[in-house]
């Protein structure tokens, strides 16, 4: 039987928001000075995504939410081979899409931070699309 093709684009369209967030990440890390703020907000944001691409493929409704623990969760009922990545993921990226985000948020996450929460969302990125059929990777 063939893919809903309104549900294949919609999927579609959640991953490349995700690779846009990735190829913001590595864009602010690699900065000079590096933005190490705006690269951990956006690794925490493209994981996010994909997590909400991998729920809509199932069709899977989620609330609007910035929770990894919630959505990787729901996320593990699809592909439970990823269990262990999915908690790794939200429990190292989570709190990205608040903590740094204003003035007083406290210091700044460093380099190293930003490369492993980078190398940590593009793990996880992968492993999401790749959880899906070929028609609905991007």
């Amino acid at each position: 039987m063939k893919p809903n093709p309104e549900l294949v684009s919609e999927t579609k369209a959640w991953f490349r928001k995700a690779a846009h967030d990735l190829r913001m990440a590595e864009l602010a890390v690699r900065d000079e000075p590096a933005m190490t703020d705006q690269a951990v907000y956006h690794a925490q944001q493209a994981v996010e995504k994909a997590m909400k691409g991998l729920l809509t493929w199932h069709e899977h409704v989620f609330r609007k939410t910035h929770n990894l623990v919630e959505l990787g969760e729901a996320c593990a009922g699809f592909a439970p081979v990823l269990v262990s990545l999915l908690r790794r993921a939200a429990a190292g990226l989570s709190d990205y899409a608040w903590q740094y985000r204003y003035p007083g948020d406290g210091d700044e996450p460093d380099v190293a931070e930003a490369e492993a929460a980078l190398n940590l969302a593009r793990e996880t990125v992968t492993a999401l699309r790749a959880a899906l059929p070929p028609e609905a990777r991007s």
